[in-house]
């Protein structure tokens, strides 16, 4: 089992949704599951806290942080247009785990990535017996994903 102890303060999310839009062009919803997976497998590599402080939801199309809602929900199904962004806000271990998430995930649509949020534990404990289209803002436990996610990184190790 690695931990990686990290003693800097948690980033901003809007850095982390900034590094990715430098990146490429995206819809809200791929932004939001990105940025969700930057925070699961943060906690799941690094054992001092979260990547940001925001609460992330588990909304009907997936993993939602309510305060990237708010600044992006304007831009619809359109893409939110690409921002330049200087990678030296943000520390060596958010970097490498944004490069990780980025590379695994960026092929993926915001569609697609909904579906897989929804095949994975913990957005489905979050709902619990929520029907499919029932609304709901209840918060995505970060103990649920670092373990989650940390069982998934120890499996692909094992190989």
């Amino acid at each position: 089992h690695i931990i990686i102890l990290r003693g800097d303060i948690m980033e901003n999310i809007n850095d982390i949704a900034n590094w990715f839009l430098s990146k490429e062009s995206m819809t809200h919803k791929k932004l939001q599951k990105l940025c969700y997976y930057a925070q699961a497998w943060y906690c799941a590599l690094y054992d001092n806290g979260p990547l940001f402080e925001d609460e992330i939801e588990a909304w009907i199309h997936g993993p939602v942080i309510p305060t990237l809602y708010k600044k992006y929900s304007y831009s619809k199904w359109n893409k939110i247009h690409q921002v330049e962004f200087d990678e030296d806000t943000l520390n060596e271990d958010t970097l490498d785990v944004l490069d990780a998430v980025y590379n695994t995930y960026s092929s993926l649509s915001g569609d697609q990535l909904e579906a897989l949020t929804h095949s994975e534990e913990p957005w489905q404990k979050a709902r619990g017996s929520l029907k499919p289209l029932e609304p709901c803002n209840n918060t995505i436990s970060l103990e649920d994903m670092r373990e989650y996610y940390g069982k998934k990184y120890e499996e692909s190790q094992n190989d």
